[in-house]
């Protein structure tokens, strides 16, 4: 079938609507009508060439919920009429990572940038011309119907909103497991998250929810230092450095269990800055993602060996999707978890107007909002 999409044909190049051709689902996939996207910063990493991909065109889009309207043969616990999720890391079930409690470490997470499809190695999106098209993280839900395979596929109660569940698919469930999984944070501790995006700001909503007693937001735009304030957060400063000056006195001296890396994009600089902010025996956990090529960090290691501080990497927030993402939707029935809240509308043909404002720091996350005019 034939669809309107958001196509990046070249780094530094905007966002291109064009028609596209979606294929049909194969064994083991289903076809989604979204009903929305998220704008996640990720896909900026495509348009910056931070992320790197074999080819392009790409399809972009990683965050997205709907609507089940194709089922193809061998899919098991999905049917037309399904409201769903769409999780930008697939999990098998079977292989070790899944089957050892890592299923946010899937051994198909290794194709996520390849856009082959996992049931048989071949394109489900091409251009009208035939040429085939990757899929961001093997979704590509900046266009109003996608064809996946139900590892990717999360189905969620029919009473949630889908514009609310699309950030769970990314945004939500990384910042949220940041601060509570990975990050570990317990009641009382001091928890500082540098980077008040998509992400950043749901892991201030995870730390504050996991009883932290004082949540440190790190952002020089006022727009995300009131937001923080309005999310959980206690104290909010422009830079690591005005952070670094306080913290002392606020902790008597012990500094933060948990810092949390979440900025546009980490540089090797930014790892000793955060561990300046770390208690003994705390950790940094370093989820913002940096230019692939980039192999160098700044560390003491001094520091590191006789404080007894952790650096740890974080994928999803090192939880598996299918356990994150039901989990928060009760959090957010019980109100707990701000969803509607983050959300800055958008229509498809704006995408570039959306993601604009995120770098100004004009939204939380940037949603593509599908209407009938796109399907």
């Amino acid at each position: 079938m034939l669809i309107k999409a958001a196509i990046l044909h070249e780094i530094g190049a905007e966002w291109q609507i064009e028609e596209i051709e979606l294929g049909d689902p194969v064994e083991g996939e289903v076809q989604v009508r979204l009903a929305a996207s998220g704008l996640c910063h990720s896909d900026e990493h495509l348009a910056t060439g931070s992320s790197p991909v074999p080819f392009l065109p790409i399809l972009g889009g990683h965050e997205g919920a709907g609507v089940v309207t194709k089922v193809g043969s061998g899919v098991r616990g999905l049917e037309e009429g399904d409201h769903v999720v769409l999780a930008f890391l697939p999990a098998c079930g079977t292989c070790r990572p899944c089957s050892s409690g890592m299923q946010n470490l899937c051994d198909e997470g290794a194709g996520l940038l390849a856009g082959k499809a996992i049931s048989d190695g071949s394109f489900r999106v091409k251009t009208r011309d035939g040429r085939p098209l990757l899929q961001m993280c093997l979704l590509g839900t900046f266009a109003p119907y996608v064809t996946v395979n139900q590892a990717s596929v999360i189905k969620i109660e029919k009473d949630i909103p889908l514009e609310a569940a699309a950030l769970l698919g990314c945004g939500v469930s990384t910042g949220w497991g940041s601060a509570t999984a990975i990050g570990g944070t317990r009641p009382g501790d001091t928890v500082v998250v540098v980077g008040v995006g998509g992400v950043g700001i749901n892991a201030v909503q995870g730390a504050a929810a996991a009883g932290a007693r004082y949540v440190v937001a790190v952002d020089p735009v006022p727009f995300k230092q009131k937001k923080a304030l309005e999310f959980g957060a206690t104290h909010v400063f422009d830079s690591m450095a005005d952070a670094q000056a306080a913290l002392p006195d606020l902790t008597w001296g012990r500094l933060a269990q948990v810092v949390v890396l979440t900025m546009g994009e980490i540089e090797g600089k930014h790892i000793q800055e955060a561990l300046s902010l770390t208690a003994k025996g705390g950790q940094v956990v370093v989820t913002a993602m940096g230019h692939y090529a980039a192999n160098e960090v700044s560390l003491n290691l001094f520091e590191l060996t006789l404080l007894q501080k952790r650096v740890q990497g974080a994928v999803f927030g090192g939880v598996s999707p299918r356990t994150q993402i039901p989990s928060l939707l009760e959090q957010y029935r019980a109100g707990n978890l701000k969803l509607d809240e983050l959300v800055t509308p958008y229509s498809l043909k704006d995408i570039n107007q959306g993601y604009q404002d995120m770098r100004d720091g004009k939204n939380l996350r940037g949603v593509i909002r599908y209407t009938e005019a796109d399907y």
